[in-house]
C-alpha cells in the first residue's frame, strides 16, 4: 500500500520531495495535503502537481488549520519544509497526532526547541527522519568507507573548509535566513550539513566547541566602508539595481515569480532584499574548532563570499591522510525548476598512506543535487531501495549536527568554549 504524505511549507525547498513522490516513486507514495501560511504558494504548488508532474491537486490548509489537516487527510508522514524556526512545532504536533516526520535540515534552530523535539520523540514513540542528503553523495560515502576500513588508522585531526560563492552565498542574505531568529545563522542552517558529515565520517559526536564569527562582507556597514552601499531595500523592479551583480529579479523566472512575487501580497515577505542593506543578524565569516568524543579535533571555516563554490577536507590519522576537494555548481533556491543544488562539477579524492605510495581514489560520478546524494536518499525514503546501514539520519543525528552550530553561536557571543553535553539531554 502506498504511503501518504502531507507537506508543511511549500516554498522552494519542498519541490525536491513532491517531485519524488509524484515522479519516480508515485507507485509507493501519494500526496494528500499541503499546508502553508500562504494560499498563493499552495495554489501554485497544486498547479505544478497537475500541469508539470501529471498528478492531482490536493486539499490545502493554512498553518492555523494544521491539526484539521491531519484529522481529515490522515497522512502517514508529515514532511516539514517550512521556515527553520517553525520546524519544531510541526514536528512535535505531527508526532503527537500519530504521524511520523521527515524534516528538512536543520531539525531546529536552538537548544530549547531541540530538547522539545527529543522529549516528544521519547513521549510519542514516533520517528523523525532528517534529510541529510550529503551523506549519500558518492564522494562522501567513499570517504566514510575509507576511514571505516582503516585506510588512515585512527583519525586524529580534520580540516574542513567550505566556500559559498557570491551567487549562492549571497542568497542567504537576501531572504528570511538573514534574521538569525529564523535560521540560527549559517552555523545552524548551512553548516549542519557539514557537521553531520564529520559525525558520520568519524562515527563520533561533538564534545567541545570554540568559535569566532562575524559579518565582514554583507550588510550596510561593510558596504559603506568599502564605498559600495546601494540605498534600495529590495531589487525587483528597481532601476538602480539592474546592474547590481548581487541583485535578483523575482519576475525573471516563473518559479520565483509564482512562489514569491505573486504571493507577496498575502504575507509581505520580500525574497529579494538588498544583501547590503540593514537588518542582517547572521555572520558571513566563521571559524570553528571542535573536539570530538573520540579525541579527534576539527578546524572548520565557512565564508559566504567566495569566488567558487565547494569544499576541501583533509583528515589525518595515525596511518596516513585523506584529502577530498569538491567543486560544486552554484545555485539560487527556486531560481529554476532544477533541484540540482550542489551538483558536483569536479571531485578529487587522494589517499596518502603513512608509508607507501599515494593514490588517487576513483569515485563514481554522482548525478543530480548535493553531489548525487538527493537521488539516492529519495530512493531510500520513498522508493524500494534497501536502506544503507548507518546512512538514514534520525532525531539524534539531527540534534548532534545542530548542537555543533548552536554551541558555535554561543561561543561567538561569549568568547568561551562550550561543552556540548550541557546544551541538551540526549
Amino acid at each position: 500500500m502506498a504511503k501518504t504524505y502531507a507537506i508543511v511549507g511549500t516554498g522552494g525547498r519542498a519541490r525536491m520531495f513532491y517531485e519524488a513522490i509524484l515522479g519516480p516513486h508515485k507507485d509507493n507514495s501519494r500526496m494528500v495535503a499541503l499546508c502553508d501560511t500562504n494560499q498563493t504558494r499552495m495554489d501554485y504548488t497544486n498547479r505544478v502537481f497537475v500541469e508539470e508532474l501529471g498528478g492531482q491537486a490536493v486539499p490545502t490548509y493554512k498553518a492555523a488549520d494544521f491539526e484539521r489537516m491531519i484529522a481529515e487527510t490522515k497522512p502517514d508522514y508529515v514532511i516539514v519544509t517550512s521556515v527553520d524556526r517553525t520546524h519544531h512545532k510541526y514536528i512535535i504536533r505531527a508526532m503527537e497526532l500519530g504521524c511520523d516526520v521527515i524534516t528538512e535540515k536543520p531539525m531546529t534552530v536552538d537548544k530549547e526547541k531541540c530538547q522539545e523535539i527529543l522529549d516528544a520523540v521519547e513521549r510519542t514513540g514516533r520517528n523523525v527522519r532528517v534529510t541529510f542528503n550529503y551523506r549519500y553523495a558518492p564522494h562522501n560515502s567513499a570517504l566514510r568507507e575509507l576511514i571505516a576500513e582503516g585506510a588512515i588508522g585512527t583519525p586524529t585531526s580534520i580540516h574542513f573548509e567550505w566556500l559559498l560563492d557570491t551567487r549562492h552565498g549571497a542568497d542567504y542574505f537576501r531572504r528570511w535566513h538573514r534574521d538569525k531568529r529564523n535560521s540560527g545563522g549559517l552555523m545552524v542552517h548551512k553548516s549542519t550539513h557539514h557537521f553531520d558529515l564529520v559525525n558520520f565520517w568519524l562515527g563520533s559526536q561533538p564534545d567541545t566547541v570554540f568559535a569566532m564569527g562575524d559579518l565582514k562582507f554583507y550588510g550596510r556597514a561593510n558596504a559603506e566602508e568599502r564605498g559600495v552601499f546601494t540605498p534600495y531595500t529590495r531589487t525587483t523592479g528597481v532601476e538602480a539595481a539592474k546592474n547590481d551583480p548581487f541583485a535578483i529579479d523575482l519576475t525573471a523566472t516563473p518559479t520565483q515569480k509564482a512562489l514569491y512575487w505573486d504571493a507577496e501580497k498575502e504575507d509581505g515577505y520580500q525574497r529579494d532584499q538588498n544583501v547590503f542593506g540593514d537588518g542582517i543578524s547572521i555572520e558571513d565569516t566563521m571559524n570553528v574548532m571542535v573536539r570530538y568524543r573520540n579525541k579527534a579535533v576539527m578546524t572548520y571555516s565557512l565564508y559566504a563570499y567566495a569566488p567558487w563554490e565547494g569544499f576541501n577536507v583533509a583528515i589525518n590519522g595515525t596511518g596516513g591522510r585523506l584529502e577530498l576537494m569538491v567543486r560544486e555548481t552554484s545555485y539560487i533556491n527556486a531560481g529554476s525548476t532544477s533541484t540540482a543544488e550542489g551538483a558536483a562539477k569536479g571531485v578529487d579524492l587522494y589517499h596518502f598512506p603513512l608509508h607507501g605510495e599515494s593514490r588517487v581514489v576513483h569515485v563514481p560520478a554522482g548525478e543530480g543535487g548535493h553531489g548525487g546524494g538527493d537521488k539516492i536518499m529519495l530512493e531510500e525514503i520513498f522508493g524500494n531501495a534497501t536502506p544503507r546501514p548507518g546512512y538514514g539520519a534520525n532525531h539524534r543525528d539531527g540534534a548532534l549536527s545542530i548542537l555543533t552550530g548552536i554551541a558555535a553561536n554561543q561561543s561567538f557571543a561569549t568568547g568561551l568554549p562550550v561543552d556540548v553535553r550541557t546544551l541538551v539531554k540526549l
